[in-house]
């Protein structure tokens, strides 16, 4: 398989599964409580994928560094990535949705634009921004793991707005969360040991 296209399948499954349970499904469950699911499902779509393009392309910065500084500072960013999801993983689990909420009747636009605002600044510093700089910089292909990471958020999304309430009922969030901050922990020490080697 071309290094490309494991790439950006490492990039997908990682985000893929550090967003599952993460506040973005969250947030896109509630947004499509309160708008229609079309619009929130555009607004939050375009907010990824700047956050996605933001992310790959720092990560794809950080190749022009020399090898060992890259790897220290993927370490970084996977062990903070990690560090975010179990801490989440272990707090308690205060914030409850309400299911009562109905649909407003708001414009497409206005619906886009706030569950894009929602999410964009949701995304900033969140576990899955830092995987996907941290891909780019470990892979050197930003463009394959920013798509990868993109395509894995939006089908996050799309789980969102079609069933994340019967996801959320079925599936301990915690036990997602602890997997990914698991799994975002081996990279970090595989980089760490990388740096130091």
């Amino acid at each position: 398989m071309a290094p490309e296209l494991i790439a950006l399948a490492t990039a997908f499954g990682i985000i893929f599964l550090a967003e599952l349970p993460d506040k973005t499904m969250v947030a896109t469950l509630v947004l499509t409580t309160r708008y229609r699911a079309l619009p929130v499902f555009v607004g939050v779509t375009v907010a990824f994928a700047i956050q996605c393009v933001v992310a790959a392309t720092f990560g794809g910065v950080l190749t022009l560094l020399p090898d060992r500084v890259v790897a220290g500072v993927v370490a970084v960013l996977f062990g903070v990535g990690a560090f975010l999801l179990l801490k989440e993983s272990f707090a308690k689990d205060d914030e409850s949705t309400d299911g009562s909420a109905s649909q407003s009747p708001v414009s497409f636009g206005r619906a886009a634009l706030t569950s894009f605002g929602v999410l964009f600044a949701a995304e900033w510093g969140d576990a899955s921004q830092l995987g996907t700089a941290a891909l780019a910089a470990r892979y050197g292909t930003p463009v394959f793991v920013g798509l990868g990471a993109f395509l894995a958020l939006v089908t996050v999304a799309g789980i969102a707005v079609l069933v994340g309430r019967k996801i959320a009922a079925r599936i301990p969030t915690h036990l997602i969360q602890r997997v990914s901050g698991t799994i975002f922990a081996v990279f970090a020490a595989l980089a760490l040991w990388q740096a130091l080697a």
